[in-house]
């Protein structure tokens, strides 16, 4: 029979988010968490059910995921497309910004994983019309700050759109902006929807530096609205070098280009 934990319960549930965020697949199962913890499965139940209680876990039989948008829609979908290539550009990402930064964050599958990137650092301040970009950010006791931009709410991706939410943003004013796109074509930096492409042109009109994380199946993609023109972005952070037409057009507007390496036997989808 296993010796209770004499870990602080508070303290034990901070570790399973941490063992969560480090996870490739973002998932982990209540025997290796008891293994880890050095606590019984009961225990790890209970905790478990704790954090879902507040939204900072997803339970499934026999273990628990990160917390996924409520949905069944398209943008659920989107959160497990090439999740290990997101999860690579984010650990890259997150490493270009220090306590002190103010970070303006649209919504979107990348940008939701680069929060649980970001934030295992400390003293950033996010501001973001996602729920799950929010609560991701300040859970724990990191010493991160969250503003919660308002607006229509869309209980799909847990997200504030629409008119007031352009408003909000432009009541903030940060050093950087840090957004997602659909598309990223010799044009500019493209969407699909009209309001989360509004919302990210608001946040770029707010900040001094833009980044922008994509996977590398968005290069060379058309997209319907324009975000922005090249020569807007200061840092593209992707998981394959763009070629051809988009990277004379990225070389031509001076855009950094990082590419996130994928860990060794880490497949690309």
């Amino acid at each position: 029979m296993k010796r209770p934990s004499r870990m602080h319960p508070r303290e034990r549930r901070e570790k399973i988010l941490e063992l969560l965020r480090a996870s490739e697949s973002g998932r982990v199962t209540v025997e290796d968490l008891a293994r880890v913890l050095k606590s019984s499965p009961e225990t790890i139940r209970r905790d478990l059910t704790q954090l879902s209680s507040r939204n900072l876990v997803s339970k499934f039989h026999g273990g628990a995921s990160l917390p996924q948008p409520s949905g069944e829609g398209p943008f659920r979908t989107r959160m497990a497309d090439s999740l290990r290539q997101k999860r690579a550009i984010a650990r890259v990402a997150a490493g270009l910004f220090r306590p002190g930064d103010t970070l303006l964050v649209d919504t979107g599958s990348t940008t939701i994983v680069f929060a649980e990137e970001l934030s295992r650092q400390t003293g950033l301040t996010v501001i973001t019309n996602s729920v799950l970009i929010a609560q991701t950010m300040t859970r724990g006791r990191n010493g991160n700050r969250a503003f919660l931009i308002g607006g229509e709410y869309s209980d799909e991706a847990m997200v504030n759109l629409g008119a007031l939410a352009v408003q909000q943003v432009a009541q903030f004013h940060a050093i950087h902006a840090v957004i997602t796109v659909g598309a990223i074509e010799a044009e500019g930096a493209m969407d699909f929807t009209l309001e989360e492409s509004e919302v990210a042109r608001a946040m770029i009109g707010q900040a001094r530096k833009l980044t922008v994380i994509a996977d590398s199946s968005k290069l060379e993609k058309a997209g319907l609205f324009r975000v922005c023109r090249l020569d807007a972005i200061d840092c593209i952070v992707t998981d394959a070098q763009p070629k051809g037409p988009l990277a004379d057009a990225l070389n031509a507007a001076e855009v950094e280009v990082l590419i996130a390496p994928l860990r060794v036997g880490q497949p690309r989808s």
